[in-house]
């Protein structure tokens, strides 16, 4: 399981894994309890790539990010980590 400590939106960590280059088991803590519900159910199996490609840049509200833009820099620093 990895885990990501988010900053500019109101979650406050996101948990997942990798497996085969696939996502799964994604979980937020915090934030809009619906919608990030269902952006995890809509993330599960999908390749790494396709995930940062799109939703990066996404922002919420008057933020520069937000939930999903933070879940790609999750992803971007698990890669690196893991490279």
């Amino acid at each position: 399981m990895y885990s990501y400590k988010t900053s500019g939106v109101c979650s406050k960590e996101i948990n997942f894994d990798i497996l085969d280059n696939k996502i799964t088991n994604v979980s937020f803590v915090g934030g809009c309890n619906g919608n990030l519900q269902g952006l995890s159910s809509l993330l599960e199996g999908l390749e790494v790539e396709d995930a940062i490609k799109r939703l990066e840049g996404i922002s919420c509200g008057g933020k520069n990010t937000s939930c999903p833009d933070q879940f790609v820099k999750a992803l971007q620093e698990m890669v690196v980590k893991n490279n």
